[in-house]
Protein backbone atom coordinates (compact mmCIF):
# COMPACT_ATOMS: atom_id res chain seq x y z
CA UNK A 1 0.00 0.00 0.00
CA UNK A 2 1.21 3.65 -0.70
CA UNK A 3 1.33 5.84 2.55
CA UNK A 4 -0.06 9.27 1.59
CA UNK A 5 -1.77 7.83 -1.83
CA UNK A 6 -4.22 10.65 -1.47
CA UNK A 7 -2.06 13.32 -0.52
CA UNK A 8 0.49 12.16 -3.39
CA UNK A 9 -2.24 11.45 -6.43
CA UNK A 10 -3.39 15.40 -5.92
CA UNK A 11 -0.15 16.33 -7.38
CA UNK A 12 -1.38 14.85 -10.75
CA UNK A 13 -2.67 18.26 -12.59
CA UNK A 14 -6.31 17.87 -13.27
CA UNK A 15 -9.10 20.32 -13.28
CA UNK A 16 -12.12 19.80 -11.99
CA UNK A 17 -15.21 19.80 -14.55
CA UNK A 18 -19.11 19.39 -14.56
CA UNK A 19 -20.46 16.47 -16.73
CA UNK A 20 -24.53 16.51 -18.09
CA UNK A 21 -25.82 13.85 -19.95
CA UNK A 22 -29.00 13.25 -21.70
CA UNK A 23 -30.58 10.14 -22.88
CA UNK A 24 -33.22 12.20 -24.76
CA UNK A 25 -36.24 11.65 -21.95
CA UNK A 26 -33.88 12.72 -18.81
CA UNK A 27 -30.55 14.96 -17.67
CA UNK A 28 -28.43 14.97 -15.05
CA UNK A 29 -24.93 15.78 -14.61
CA UNK A 30 -22.18 14.99 -11.90
CA UNK A 31 -18.65 16.07 -11.19
CA UNK A 32 -15.47 14.79 -12.51
CA UNK A 33 -11.71 15.62 -12.17
CA UNK A 34 -10.44 12.44 -14.64
CA UNK A 35 -10.63 14.02 -18.28
CA UNK A 36 -8.11 14.69 -20.74
CA UNK A 37 -7.31 15.00 -24.51
CA UNK A 38 -6.91 11.82 -25.80
CA UNK A 39 -6.12 12.37 -29.63
CA UNK A 40 -6.13 15.02 -31.99
CA UNK A 41 -7.17 13.73 -35.34
CA UNK A 42 -10.17 13.07 -34.66
CA UNK A 43 -10.41 15.46 -31.74
CA UNK A 44 -10.42 13.04 -29.11
CA UNK A 45 -11.69 13.61 -24.94
CA UNK A 46 -11.48 10.84 -22.07
CA UNK A 47 -13.27 10.81 -19.07
CA UNK A 48 -14.23 8.49 -16.09
CA UNK A 49 -17.47 7.32 -14.67
CA UNK A 50 -18.26 5.24 -12.01
CA UNK A 51 -20.91 2.64 -13.56
CA UNK A 52 -22.93 2.69 -10.40
CA UNK A 53 -24.15 5.88 -11.04
CA UNK A 54 -27.30 7.51 -12.77
CA UNK A 55 -25.54 9.66 -14.88
CA UNK A 56 -23.60 5.87 -16.49
CA UNK A 57 -27.04 4.64 -17.22
CA UNK A 58 -28.39 7.50 -18.70
CA UNK A 59 -24.75 8.40 -20.93
CA UNK A 60 -25.07 4.93 -22.11
CA UNK A 61 -28.32 5.17 -23.25
CA UNK A 62 -28.39 8.88 -24.87
CA UNK A 63 -24.26 8.61 -26.01
CA UNK A 64 -24.18 12.34 -25.53
CA UNK A 65 -22.85 14.48 -22.80
CA UNK A 66 -20.97 17.70 -22.33
CA UNK A 67 -18.42 18.42 -20.13
CA UNK A 68 -18.13 22.08 -18.67
CA UNK A 69 -15.19 23.72 -17.37
CA UNK A 70 -15.18 24.81 -13.96
CA UNK A 71 -13.62 28.15 -12.44
CA UNK A 72 -11.41 27.79 -9.85
CA UNK A 73 -13.84 30.02 -7.17
CA UNK A 74 -16.57 27.11 -7.79
CA UNK A 75 -16.15 24.97 -5.26
CA UNK A 76 -19.60 24.75 -4.30
CA UNK A 77 -21.08 24.44 -8.06
CA UNK A 78 -18.41 20.88 -7.82
CA UNK A 79 -19.43 20.07 -4.16
CA UNK A 80 -22.86 20.36 -5.76
CA UNK A 81 -22.65 18.41 -8.64
CA UNK A 82 -20.69 15.73 -6.45
CA UNK A 83 -23.68 14.99 -4.61
CA UNK A 84 -25.79 11.94 -5.67
CA UNK A 85 -28.49 11.96 -3.61
CA UNK A 86 -30.55 15.04 -4.94
CA UNK A 87 -33.42 14.76 -7.01
CA UNK A 88 -32.73 17.48 -9.67
CA UNK A 89 -29.35 18.47 -9.27
CA UNK A 90 -29.51 20.72 -12.28
CA UNK A 91 -32.58 22.79 -11.32
CA UNK A 92 -31.56 26.33 -9.86
CA UNK A 93 -28.56 26.25 -12.68
CA UNK A 94 -28.55 28.56 -16.00
CA UNK A 95 -27.54 25.91 -18.93
CA UNK A 96 -26.68 26.67 -22.65
CA UNK A 97 -28.26 24.08 -25.08
CA UNK A 98 -25.47 22.64 -27.16
CA UNK A 99 -25.67 20.95 -30.58
CA UNK A 100 -25.96 17.68 -29.14
CA UNK A 101 -28.54 18.44 -26.42
CA UNK A 102 -26.08 17.58 -23.32
CA UNK A 103 -26.59 20.95 -21.99
CA UNK A 104 -23.37 23.19 -20.91
CA UNK A 105 -23.35 25.17 -17.37
CA UNK A 106 -23.60 28.68 -18.53
CA UNK A 107 -21.67 30.29 -15.51
CA UNK A 108 -19.05 27.81 -16.59
CA UNK A 109 -15.37 28.64 -18.33
CA UNK A 110 -15.96 26.39 -21.55
CA UNK A 111 -17.74 23.44 -22.90
CA UNK A 112 -16.44 20.38 -24.85
CA UNK A 113 -19.99 19.24 -26.59
CA UNK A 114 -19.27 15.41 -27.13
CA UNK A 115 -20.77 12.06 -28.70
CA UNK A 116 -19.43 9.08 -26.94
CA UNK A 117 -16.90 7.05 -29.53
CA UNK A 118 -16.17 4.21 -27.13
CA UNK A 119 -16.31 2.53 -23.52
CA UNK A 120 -12.84 1.01 -21.53
CA UNK A 121 -13.17 -0.68 -18.77
CA UNK A 122 -10.67 0.80 -16.07
CA UNK A 123 -11.16 -0.96 -12.79
CA UNK A 124 -14.06 0.46 -10.74
CA UNK A 125 -14.62 3.24 -13.29
CA UNK A 126 -15.23 3.27 -17.03
CA UNK A 127 -13.73 5.33 -19.51
CA UNK A 128 -15.57 7.32 -22.09
CA UNK A 129 -13.39 8.19 -24.67
CA UNK A 130 -15.67 11.34 -27.09
CA UNK A 131 -15.59 12.87 -30.02
CA UNK A 132 -15.43 16.25 -29.43
CA UNK A 133 -18.47 17.98 -31.65
CA UNK A 134 -18.41 21.77 -30.63
CA UNK A 135 -16.68 23.65 -27.84
CA UNK A 136 -16.84 27.23 -26.91
CA UNK A 137 -15.61 29.83 -23.90
CA UNK A 138 -17.78 30.57 -22.28
CA UNK A 139 -16.41 33.13 -19.16
CA UNK A 140 -12.87 34.31 -18.22
CA UNK A 141 -11.56 33.04 -15.25
CA UNK A 142 -8.83 30.24 -13.97
CA UNK A 143 -9.98 26.32 -14.03
CA UNK A 144 -10.21 24.95 -10.45
CA UNK A 145 -7.96 22.03 -9.67
CA UNK A 146 -8.20 18.99 -8.19
CA UNK A 147 -5.74 19.25 -5.83
CA UNK A 148 -7.34 22.39 -4.48
CA UNK A 149 -10.59 20.68 -3.43
CA UNK A 150 -9.02 18.86 -0.23
CA UNK A 151 -11.57 16.28 0.29
CA UNK A 152 -14.51 16.98 -1.07
CA UNK A 153 -14.92 13.61 -2.91
CA UNK A 154 -14.30 12.18 -0.03
CA UNK A 155 -11.68 10.07 -1.66
CA UNK A 156 -9.36 9.56 1.33
CA UNK A 157 -11.77 7.00 2.22
CA UNK A 158 -10.84 5.27 -0.81
CA UNK A 159 -6.91 5.12 -1.24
Amino acid sequence: MIKNAEAIFKHISQGVYVISVNNGEQKNAFTAAWVMQVSFDPLLICFSINPEHHSYKLLKEGAVCCISVLDNEQYVIADHFGKSNIKDKMDGYSWYETETKAPALSESLAYFDCRVDHYSDAGDHKLVVCQVIDAAILNEGDPMLYGDTDDMDNSSELY
